[in-house]
Parts: structure tokens; C-alpha cells; sequence
């Protein structure tokens, strides 16, 4: 069994929190899935289907963030689920917005929930990053990330979450490269070789047109250029 953790905080408050984004990223592929209703357990919300053949667990811990570790340990050790068969989805600071990067074990950066993990459960198991931009300095990210996405962002985060439901069964599957391919079509879609082949036949400027001939003289300016 493979176990996917998004990480968030539990609530209509916080439902559209950039902290959020590893909730929404969960709903995502439940729904594209067509995974079972989300029902509570292990101090949170779990649901369960297949993908690339393969049973996968869905958790979003309903602890608080800073907490996350309680309900991601019990599930792991219910189910004796080996940490590399963990992925746990969170919000990136350090990322621009809409990049997404995959990471296997590491350090927590500072993380609150990440941070949890670590103390229960230890470092090795997968992180899928997913940027979030930062605001510019250390004192504002609090602030920052209990905010709501704004109206700016949906365009991004809309294409990310559609990459990551076309891309999870890849990711269960144990190829990144085809993962992180499948958000990249999303977010940085190529250019149309239609519209690229236009680009290049476009129809060249018309030649200039010639410049108008002196008019003929007239017979009285013949008659007075005979006396110049």
C-alpha cells in the first residue's frame, strides 16, 4: 500500500489557506480517481482507491499542521506502511509559484509539519514540494500563508492541481521524471507547433512601391529651357 499525506489545517477557515495546498492537492487526485468518500480516521480524513494498479491511502491529518506527525505515525504503523512508500504533499516557500519539485528524505526546513513527521516518524519518506512563492521576508510568512490564494494566483494553482490528478498514477508507479512532466504540461504548456509554424511563414512586407516619375515637360518649359 502506498500512502499519500497532504498537509494542511482542518476547517472552512483555512480551506483556501496557501498552507492548504497539500489538502487541495489530495481532493484533487481523490476526485479525478474516483477514490471513496473521505471518512475519519486516524486523527484525520482518509479515503482509498487504485492507481497504476496499486492500492493508495489518502490522509489528511486533522491535528493542525504543527501536529500532523500524531495522525501521519498512526497511519503509517496501522497499515506497516515502510516510509518509502510514503509521499507526503506540503506547501514550498521557497519555490516560485507553481513550480513543483519531488525530494526523498532531507532535512524538514523549518517546515511546522514536516517538522512533526520528523518526530514520529523520521526523514525517509518522499516530499512532493509545491511552490508557493515567498513574501519577502521571514517576519511576514506567517501571515502569508494562513492567507487565502489570491485572484492572481488561481490561473497557476488550477493548472497545478489538474497536473498532479493526471500525473499521481506516475507518481505511484516510482517515475518522478513522468510525474513532474505531466504538472509541467499543466503550468508551462508547449507552444503550438501550429502557432509556431504561422510565426515563421508570416507573409513578408510588401515591397515598398516605387517612387512616382517626374512628369513630362510641358512644351512652354521645352521652349524656355532652349535659353537657359
Amino acid at each position: 500500500m502506498k500512502l499519500f499525506v497532504g498537509l494542511g489545517n482542518p476547517g472552512a477557515k483555512y480551506a483556501h489557506n496557501r498552507h492548504n495546498i497539500g489538502f487541495m492537492a489530495l481532493d484533487r487526485i481523490a476526485e479525478d480517481h474516483q477514490f471513496t468518500p473521505w471518512r475519519s480516521k486516524f486523527q484525520g480524513q482518509i479515503c482509498d482507491g487504485t492507481l497504476a494498479g496499486q492500492k493508495v491511502l489518502l490522509l489528511k491529518p486533522a491535528t493542525f499542521m504543527n501536529l500532523s506527525g500524531q495522525s501521519v505515525g498512526a497511519a503509517v504503523r496501522f497499515h506497516k506502511i515502510p516510509l518509502d512508500q510514503v509521499t507526503v504533499f506540503h506547501d514550498e516557500l521557497d519555490l516560485a509559484p507553481g513550480k513543483l519539485r519531488l525530494k526523498q528524505s532531507g532535512g524538514h526546513a523549518g517546515h511546522n509539519g514536516l517538522r512533526s513527521i520528523h518526530a514520529h516518524l523520521g526523514a525517509d519518506y518522499r516530499r512532493v514540494r509545491l511552490g508557493i512563492g515567498h513574501p519577502g521576508h521571514k517576519d511576514a510568512v506567517a501571515g502569508f500563508v494562513l492567507r487565502d490564494f489570491a485572484k492572481v494566483d488561481q490561473n497557476w494553482l488550477a493548472a497545478m492541481l489538474t497536473g498532479i490528478g493526471n500525473g499521481a498514477k506516475h507518481l505511484v508507479a516510482g517515475d518522478g521524471e513522468k510525474f513532474m512532466n505531466a504538472v509541467a504540461l499543466q503550468t508551462a504548456p508547449p507552444r503550438s507547433s501550429k502557432t509556431t509554424k504561422a510565426a515563421a511563414q508570416k507573409s513578408p512586407e510588401p515591397a515598398a512601391a516605387p517612387a512616382d516619375r517626374a512628369p513630362a515637360p510641358s512644351p512652354l518649359q521645352k521652349l524656355l529651357d532652349k535659353f537657359k
